[in-house]
């Protein structure tokens, strides 16, 4: 007789179903355009500047708003507290970004073309794995941008930690950092990859129950 445990590793192996697979096929297609958008906006207000600065980070540049020129304002401003100057150079960390997004959207493909549960999982372990270091090694880069400042420069502040996510006054600056298109298009494939390896799992589960259930009901019938 077999026990639940032993079929639901058997599920493992099942091939995924059609409409698994087309859906993963779908769930790529957004993940490739989140190249064509910003991942995150960071935009500054004071009095001095009404209209507001603004720069976008993308997974391979940072684009600076009004045809480039607030993110050379923004350095400028930086320089007087001593702040690190924002290049694609200084943002190094998220490098590997652009292909851990190319290798998410080829293990995609590859497990709607050819996977099953098994792999899967996989996929949704990976995809995870990938977006919670790129969004932790953000963090971290706009702690090393608010606590490494140069002791020289001209004002001196108190080392602080930059806006996250939301909104935050550093001295006479309103600061908001939001996630944009590109952000929303990665965590749709990834939210989406959860969600059916939930539901497979789940469906999974139940099949080997009702399978243990019949087996044992077999079992008691072959040997009254």
């Amino acid at each position: 007789m077999k026990t639940t445990a032993s079929t639901f590793f058997e599920f493992l192996d099942n091939p995924l179903r059609g409409r698994e697979r087309i859906v993963l096929l779908v769930l790529t297609v957004p993940l490739l355009l989140s190249f064509l958008w910003p991942l995150w906006q960071i935009s500054m207000t004071a009095p001095q500047y009404p209209r507001g600065l603004s720069m976008d980070i993308y997974s391979y540049k940072v684009v600076g708003g009004n045809n480039g020129i607030d993110i050379t304002e923004i350095n400028t401003l930086n320089h007087y507290i001593g702040m690190k100057t924002i290049t694609r150079d200084e943002l190094r960390d998220l490098d590997w970004l652009p292909f851990g997004i190319i290798a998410m959207a080829l293990l995609g493909l590859r497990c709607a073309v050819l996977g099953n549960v098994r792999t899967m999982i996989d996929l949704a372990m990976i995809t995870a794995y990938i977006s919670c270091v790129a969004f932790g090694r953000f963090i971290y880069m706009l702690y090393e941008f608010g606590h490494n400042l140069d002791p020289k420069a001209p004002v001196e502040i108190e080392p602080f930690m930059p806006v996250v996510f939301g909104a935050k006054k550093v001295a006479n600056f309103w600061t908001y950092s939001y996630p944009q298109l590109g952000s929303i298009c990665i965590g749709a494939f990834t939210v989406g990859v959860w969600a059916m390896l939930l539901w497979s799992l789940i469906r999974g589960y139940r099949a080997s129950k009702n399978a243990g259930t019949a087996s044992a009901a077999s079992s008691r019938v072959g040997s009254t």
